[in-house]
């Protein structure tokens, strides 16, 4: 039997990220109840229980110091990848997992009420239509498109201040020729991600040169 807690564990630590023994228990029964999910609708490919702590877990974990400490926006959350690691993680941040698809949304609802997850707000919307009374700070996304195509789709929710932090697998140079000549800060970090092999980056986004932005009204 694979030991799950144990290669959490294991991995958290490689990752320098301190996590009590309560997060860690959290972010297993997050893990079956996304498994469990599974079975029914669509929600990830994985679901070797090895791979899942690595793929799912960890990977989402570490992009944690990436992020400033402010509200935070997953869009394209799907089954909660990375917004709900990243809300039992950081129980202080307000976490807003956003999809379009009702079936993915009702997991994140039913996901929220099981874990207990008061710092998670679940919106089912397409991005470009979501009209939030105060913009996101911090937007994160996996597996989400291109960086071209992710700055179009929040580009009403973009200001100053704002950073958009995506997950990438190998370094995107294409993706990064595509917004050369909108003059972003741009860094860009590989991060060794354990029981993950492959090339993993976190490409961070800021310096948007927005003035206003098409917010609802409170």
């Amino acid at each position: 039997m694979i030991d799950q807690a144990g290669i959490l564990e294991s991995g958290v630590a490689a990752l320098g990220i301190e996590l009590s023994d309560q997060q860690q228990q959290l972010l297993l029964d997050y893990l079956s109840l996304l498994n469990k999910w599974n079975r029914a609708i669509n929600l990830t490919a994985i679901r070797d229980p090895r791979q899942m702590v690595a793929l799912q877990l960890l990977d989402s974990l570490a992009v944690l110091p990436f992020i400033q400490q402010a509200p935070l926006l997953d869009i394209g959350s799907g089954g909660g990848l990375p917004g709900i690691p990243i809300a039992i993680a950081q129980p202080q941040r307000d976490v807003t997992l956003l999809d379009s698809i009702g079936k993915k949304t009702r997991f994140l609802t039913q996901a929220k009420l099981t874990l207990q997850l008061d710092n998670i707000t679940v919106t089912q919307s397409r991005i470009e239509a979501w009209r939030p009374s105060q913009a996101p700070l911090s937007i994160t996304c996996r597996a989400l498109g291109s960086l071209r195509q992710i700055i179009s789709w929040t580009q009403h929710l973009l200001t100053p201040e704002s950073e958009i932090i995506a997950m990438k697998g190998q370094y995107p140079y294409r993706e990064l020729e595509e917004i050369a000549e909108q003059h972003l800060a741009i860094d860009i970090h590989p991060v060794a991600v354990p029981g993950i092999s492959v090339e993993r980056h976190i490409v961070r986004i800021s310096g948007f040169h927005c003035t206003h932005n098409n917010l609802s009204t409170p």
